[in-house]
C-alpha cells in the first residue's frame, strides 16, 4: 500500500471541512498561485506547464463565473471582469506573455484582497454596502 501525502489529505480535509466563503478564498488564492507558477514555466522556457496552470487558471474563472449571482450588480461587475480575465489569459497562453499574466494575477490578488476583507466584515457585523 501506497503512503499518502499528509500535506495532500490535510488539504483535502481543509476543502471538505470548508464553507462557502473560505473555498471561494481558497479558488482565488489557487488562480493567482497558478499564474504565478505559470510565468515562472514561461521563464525558464517549460511551455507546457505553463500551459497546464493557465488552463488550470482558466478553469477556476469559469468555475467563479458560473457561480455567479447575476441578479446583483456586484455579481453582474464580476462576471464582465472575469470574462475579461479569462480572454487575456487565450491571449497570455497563445503568446506565452508574462506581462499579461501578471496583469491578470493583478486583478486577481485585488478581487481575492476584496473578498477576504467583505468576508471578515460580515463576520464581524460591519456593514460593507
Amino acid at each position: 500500500m501506497i503512503a499518502k501525502n499528509p500535506y495532500s489529505n490535510y488539504q483535502q480535509n481543509a476543502i471538505m471541512s470548508a464553507g462557502p466563503e473560505e473555498l471561494t478564498t481558497m479558488l482565488y488564492n489557487r488562480l493567482v498561485k497558478d499564474l504565478k507558477l505559470a510565468q515562472g514555466h514561461i521563464e525558464q522556457k517549460e511551455i507546457q506547464l505553463a500551459h497546464n496552470n493557465i488552463t488550470h487558471a482558466q478553469d477556476i474563472l469559469d468555475h467563479l463565473m458560473n457561480t455567479l449571482d447575476t441578479s446583483v450588480e456586484v455579481g453582474k461587475n464580476l462576471e464582465l471582469m472575469y470574462d475579461y480575465m479569462s480572454r487575456r489569459l487565450v491571449e497570455g497562453n497563445l503568446k506565452k506573455d508574462k506581462e499579461i499574466l501578471q496583469e491578470v494575477a493583478g486583478f486577481a490578488e485585488e478581487i481575492r484582497d476584496t473578498w477576504v476583507q467583505a468576508v471578515k466584515q460580515v463576520k464581524t457585523g460591519v456593514s460593507v454596502g
